[in-house]
């Protein structure tokens, strides 16, 4: 049993106890039946009223409860509608009391809730209105009366942040842009004009208003800032070339040149000024000076054609180079022609690199070929004949690679221009092919000349004996090398005293083998050699043996010998040289008997 209903039961055993206490009350008093019965009504009416407002009160208690619930539902759905949050499931079975304080606590939490997000809203409101402001961009699309999701505030504190990014951006190239604007106004001497231009370099940085117009106009100020810098740089450049031009053709002095070097460097509208003014100073001493500039001029369209290989007959071309009447139309003339021949050798400056370098490796591989037939080249003692041969054997290698990449480089450009590459006149392969072909001749012909020297030299060594060639060595001043006299076979002599005395007369002196490494043959200056041992002269019995035949080689008389005109059968070449010895003494037997005398050639004999 409930509580209450004992308290309940023990409230009418109060009640009946109350009820026979009032009873003995009355019959002690001794109150009639009927007035029992009118107080005993007016008892009951007075608990039966009491309880029926007791009743009442509860009633009105019960009435409110639920019309607190209707009403905290009703702003409970409105909240969760508000918020975008599903339904709360309320419990089953329980007291009115529970459920009103259940969903009285609910809408407290929905309304908290909806507080935090509309103060989130208003917050974030604030910021991008600010944003907005600077960089004029438009608001954020959110209603400020709706409470957001969870999901488009944290879409909208994204968008502030990026907000905030692109402006520090933009303030970063505002700054950027802002500083270049006033480096470019300080060097073209330029005064902001426009409001806008104001604005950028005199107003405080934080009231610039960073939209995408205005950096777009900022960007726009830069790129015409830095065209008129460009032209006026591009300008004055023109001016200074142009200056450096006449002052080297009017042969300006150095010092009237240093003191125009302030606006030679510079590039601002004061120095494009004092540019222009000096040309106009200079153009005026020109035309007044028309002789020596036309004279300069022509050196230097001199220098071009040799840069552009230009031939003869092009050269003669242009008329005016050879005309002795020097007029300001003839001055400019040449003027043309320079520009002219400057702009072909720009436009073809690859080319033209590329025939010089040819030329350059060219003539440095005819040096090194011209070193390599230098007998000298021996005898250096710092490694440079290595250095030549590595050399010589790169240009070998290196030059047929530059002809061939020439070769493709004008195939393009004569495809592209539709004309012939020349070079002096003639195709660039065609003069390539010659100088290879010149060259391969010059060798030839040198081969040509030492075989015939050689050849020469040979008959000479036969007809008149080998003088003994020794290697020249470096000289010492202490010691000498003594003569070294060659020994002899006794089988080779004559038997007969005759042959022999000829033999030997004709020989001038013993016969003796040539050194197996002998200088070149240009070394050779006169038959008489040199021995280590200095300038010393040959064994006194050589020269004795050859003075005859050296006299004779000479065209002049011996001692002894009779002045008679030389035989055809002496001039002989290697080729008429006896096969045999045997036959060479007999054919020299059969001159002798019939030229010279007997006792001249014993007396020759004698000598030995």
């Amino acid at each position: 049993m409930r509580k209450s209903e004992v308290l309940a039961a023990e409230a009418v055993t109060c009640l009946n106890k109350a009820l026979c206490h009032l009873k003995d009350i009355w019959e002690e008093i001794g109150i009639p039946e009927d007035q029992r019965l009118q107080r005993t009504n007016v008892v009951k009416n007075h608990i039966k009223s009491l309880l029926e407002m007791m009743i009442k009160e509860e009633e009105s208690l019960r009435t409110r409860l639920i019309s607190s619930i209707q009403s905290c539902r009703t702003e409970m759905e409105q909240l969760y509608l508000e918020l975008q949050l599903p339904v709360f499931e309320e419990e089953t079975g329980i007291t009115v009391l529970q459920q009103e304080k259940n969903i009285r606590t609910q809408v407290e939490a929905l309304l908290k809730e909806k507080a935090q997000r509309m103060q989130q809203l208003k917050d974030l409101l604030e910021q991008d209105q600010d944003l907005c402001d600077v960089l004029c961009s438009a608001p954020y699309g959110i209603h400020p009366d709706f409470v957001p999701t969870p999901e488009q505030l944290e879409s909208f504190s994204q968008h502030i942040a990026n907000q905030n990014a692109e402006k520090a951006r933009r303030y970063a190239e505002f700054m950027d842009l802002k500083q270049r604007i006033i480096l470019y106004m300080g060097e073209l001497d330029h005064v902001p004009e426009t409001s806008f231009e104001k604005d950028v370099v005199c107003e405080d940085e934080d009231s610039f208003c960073l939209s995408g117009d205005n950096i777009m106009s900022l960007k726009l100020l830069v790129c015409q800032l830095e065209e008129q810098k460009a032209e006026n740089e591009a300008r004055c450049e023109a001016h200074r070339e142009q200056i450096q031009r006449l002052w080297d053709r009017l042969a300006v002095p150095q010092e009237e040149r240093e003191a125009f070097n302030e606006h030679m460097v510079a590039s601002r509208r004061r120095n494009l000024e004092a540019l222009r003014v000096e040309v106009q100073r200079l153009e005026e001493l020109k035309r007044l000076n028309v002789c020596n500039v036309t004279e300069a001029i022509r050196a230097e369209i001199a220098v071009f054609w040799e840069k552009c290989f230009l031939s003869t007959d092009q050269r003669e071309a242009f008329a005016p180079y050879f005309s002795e009447v020097f007029t300001e139309e003839l001055l400019s003339l040449h003027e043309a022609e320079i520009q002219r021949l400057k702009q072909h050798y720009e436009d073809h400056r690859e080319l033209f690199e590329g025939v010089h370098q040819w030329e350059d490796s060219w003539r440095l591989f005819l040096q090194l070929e011209k070193k390599a037939n230098d007998p000298t080249r021996f005898t250096n003692r710092g490694g440079n004949l290595l250095k030549e041969e590595k050399q010589r054997s790169d240009l070998h290698k290196s030059l047929p690679k530059l002809e061939k990449k020439l070769k493709a480089q004008m195939d393009a450009w004569e495809s592209e221009q539709g004309r012939e590459f020349l070079v002096k006149g003639e195709k660039f392969l065609a003069y390539v092919e010659e100088q290879w072909e010149l060259h391969r001749v010059d060798k030839e012909k040198e081969k040509q000349e030492r075989h015939l020297k050689k050849s020469k030299q040979t008959e000479e060594d036969m007809l008149y004996g080998t003088a003994v060639r020794t290697p020249s060595k470096r000289r010492l001043l202490a010691t000498q090398t003594p003569t070294k006299s060659r020994k002899f076979n006794a089988t080779s002599s004559i038997s007969s005293g005759a042959s022999n005395s000829t033999s030997r007369s004709v020989y001038g002196g013993t016969l003796c083998r040539s050194p197996a490494l002998r200088p070149p043959l240009s070394a050779n200056k006169a038959p008489a050699s040199r021995t280590p041992g200095g300038g010393r002269p040959h064994n006194p019995r050589l020269q004795g043996c050859n003075k005859e035949n050296e006299a004779q080689l000479k065209g002049g008389p011996a001692s002894g010998a009779l002045l008679t005109p030389a035989s055809p059968q002496r001039s002989f070449s290697v080729a008429s040289v006896a096969s045999t010895y045997s036959e060479f003494v007999r054919d020299l037997s059969k001159a002798s008997n019939a030229k010279i005398q007997h006792d001249i050639l014993n007396s020759t004999t004698s000598n030995l």
